[in-house]
């Protein structure tokens, strides 16, 4: 398989995801806008949506995948089989527990997230409520992160990708028609999200019968294979808890700010995760899985030189993206979100917090793609370190630019984090002869530079004032973002095609 094909197609699902996400997010601002309201269910979502990269996203998934790729290389289809069978069993169980464990202690889980809200009794009480809706997610999106992995493994990127597309829909039907009739009306939010849970899960079933990798409920703890997929998510868990640490503490500092500042973080992080999974989980997506069947290979040279290329895509699409982000704030969150009950204040707020997420983008997005260079070589202790190294200073940033910044503040900590990540990652993987750079780094890195210069003149020039995107009416913003956007993506691919860039220099097999 072509995996720059594979990217496209990813990205396109992703992309269509996105899309359906921001429809979302503007039926959200304009129902219930930037206040007590979208503060509760934004706490009540995240604090599964954190487990949820715990549990599937994160660590068992650079758990599982490495292992997966390497019983269907090595020992073939009826022993990789077993181990979906048991992996799938043993992670229902626990994540059962989990789920009702969360439900119980509901109250207390929101004291810890969000402390600010308990001045407030009606905030508080009310994130409660959502929270116990919310978190049985957790169970379902993880079910779907195990067929995800081993649709990925089998080369179905298109099928998990599209996935999320369900969920979108489901927010968009339920705050279209459900939300008038409950009370308060934000209740239907709770409701979506379990809702978009089941719907992802049934969706990708039929897609494993095809393969014959339906998991089936057989329980066994003495398979080798899962005992070393929990060896690894031990420090595995560790490793993405620390970000998602860095997540939660960010929230608890934001619940102490002005109200709406929550809101505004969700906002501008809606923004900032387009290119971030277009690219970013895209990438890691296809990466890990031919990473891991060429280090089970032993095929060092191919492991080294895919890591080369991965690394190339992130900086010819991450930077634009970012300093487009950074340029088209004002006009994107207006275009998107100013209208209702989001006024032009929540405009400006959500910008500041946008401008300072789009200075870490590139780390964000890199992270994705190194990360896996530990991963597919089932060393997970190595980011770990580096993730908890990560936190402190991240904290410690929280701490400095709170004050002068407010909620921008904590915005950018997490993107100067991610910097320091992506930079330690790099490090370790030249230090330990994991990856060694292709020839042609530094006019690669120029031209790259000539060609966003190019952009960023052309998208300065065609926004305009940004006061202007506050006065005129919906139609008329859309319209000017409309040509102005392809504007910029149109000068910026013209300038690589004049230095020599052509697609056929990043087409490349999978494993």
């Amino acid at each position: 398989m072509n995996l720059l094909k594979a990217l496209a197609a990813i990205s396109s699902m992703t992309l269509l995801s996105r899309i359906m996400g921001f429809v979302r997010d503007t039926l959200i601002a304009r129902v219930f806008g930037a206040g007590m309201y979208s503060d509760a269910f934004f706490v009540a979502f995240k604090l599964p949506n954190l487990l949820r990269r715990l549990f599937a996203e994160g660590a068992f998934s650079q758990a599982f995948v490495p292992i997966l790729a390497e019983y269907k290389q090595r020992k073939g289809h009826d022993a990789t089989k077993e181990l979906v069978d048991h992996v799938a069993c043993l992670l229902g169980l626990a994540l059962l527990a989990v789920t009702v464990i969360g439900v119980l202690a509901a109250p207390a889980l929101v004291y810890v997230s969000a402390p600010g809200f308990a001045g407030t009794p009606e905030k508080f009480d009310l994130t409660v409520q959502l929270l116990r809706l919310t978190f049985p997610y957790i169970l379902f999106i993880s079910l779907v992160a195990l067929a995800g992995g081993i649709l990925n493994t089998y080369s179905k990127f298109s099928i998990p990708a599209f996935t999320p597309v369900l969920l979108n829909l489901s927010f968009i039907g339920c705050a279209l028609w459900l939300a008038p009739h409950v009370n308060p009306p934000v209740l239907a939010l709770a409701i979506a999200v379990l809702l978009g849970g089941l719907l992802q899960l049934a969706f990708q079933a039929p897609f494993l019968m095809k393969i014959d990798m339906l998991p089936r409920l057989r329980w066994s703890l003495g398979d080798e294979g899962v005992w070393r997929i929990l060896k690894l998510m031990g420090p595995a868990a560790f490793g993405v808890s620390i970000s998602q640490i860095s997540l939660l503490i960010n929230t608890i500092f934001a619940s102490f700010l002005a109200t709406g500042s929550v809101s505004w973080l969700y906002y501008a992080d809606r923004l900032m995760e387009f290119p971030t999974g277009m690219l970013g989980v895209a990438l890691g997506s296809i990466l890990l899985p031919s990473l891991s069947k060429h280090y089970a290979d032993k095929s060092h040279g191919e492991y080294s030189a895919l890591l080369d290329w991965g690394l190339r895509l992130t900086l010819l699409l991450a930077l634009p993206a970012a300093v487009a982000l950074a340029i088209l704030a004002i006009p994107l969150i207006a275009s998107l979100f100013l209208h209702g009950e989001f006024t032009a204040h929540d405009v400006w707020m959500t910008r500041d917090a946008l401008v300072a997420y789009s200075a870490g983008l590139l780390g964000l997005i890199l992270v994705k793609v190194l990360a896996p260079g530990f991963y597919a070589s089932q060393n997970i202790k190595t980011p770990v370190k580096i993730a908890l190294f990560t936190l402190v200073m991240t904290q410690l940033m929280n701490l400095a630019f709170i004050g002068p910044l407010k909620h921008a503040g904590l915005a950018l900590a997490i993107g100067l984090g991610a910097c320091a990540n992506a930079a330690l990652l790099y490090h370790k993987l030249r230090r330990h002869g994991i990856y060694t750079p292709q020839p042609g780094w530094a006019l690669f890195l120029l031209k790259v530079a000539a060609a966003i210069a190019v952009m960023g003149a052309v998208l300065w020039l065609a926004k305009g004032p940004d006061a202007l995107w506050m006065e005129t009416p919906l139609a008329a913003r859309w319209l000017h973002l409309a040509w102005a956007l392809p504007a910029g993506a149109a000068a910026y691919f013209a300038a690589l095609l004049a230095l020599g860039f052509r697609l056929r220099h990043f087409v490349r097999r999978a494993a």
